[in-house]
């Protein structure tokens, strides 16, 4: 994938994931700032998602811990670097829930 088509990826993505978030009705606001996705919770924790253009690969930094997410074309979704059996919404949906304190479902 060229970086082209990388950052229109990225942007899609990151344009789902706030679609997912006002589906999910849960308590979260976000803002997109300069490329930053910024999840926040009502408990003032927050969860912040970036594109890493070099290394073509969405960042996610929770508080569980930093997480790379490599884009695989076969099943046109996003999986954790180190385990490929976990994709993104997935990951985010367990990561809102975590922080949030109530049971967040992100649909992609």
């Amino acid at each position: 994938m060229n970086e082209s088509e990388f950052i229109d990826l990225a942007e899609e993505t990151m344009i789902a994931i706030e679609e997912a978030v006002e589906q999910s009705g849960a308590e979260i606001d976000y803002d997109n700032i300069s490329d930053i996705l910024t999840l926040e919770f009502e408990n003032g924790s927050q969860i912040i998602i970036n594109k890493q253009t070099p290394a073509t690969q969405l960042w996610v930094a929770a508080r569980s811990g930093g997480f790379h997410f490599d884009y695989d074309a076969a099943s046109s979704s996003w999986h954790l670097d180190s385990d490929n059996s976990q994709e993104l919404f997935a990951c985010l949906s367990r990561y809102c829930t975590e922080q949030s304190g109530e049971n967040v479902e992100l649909i992609q």
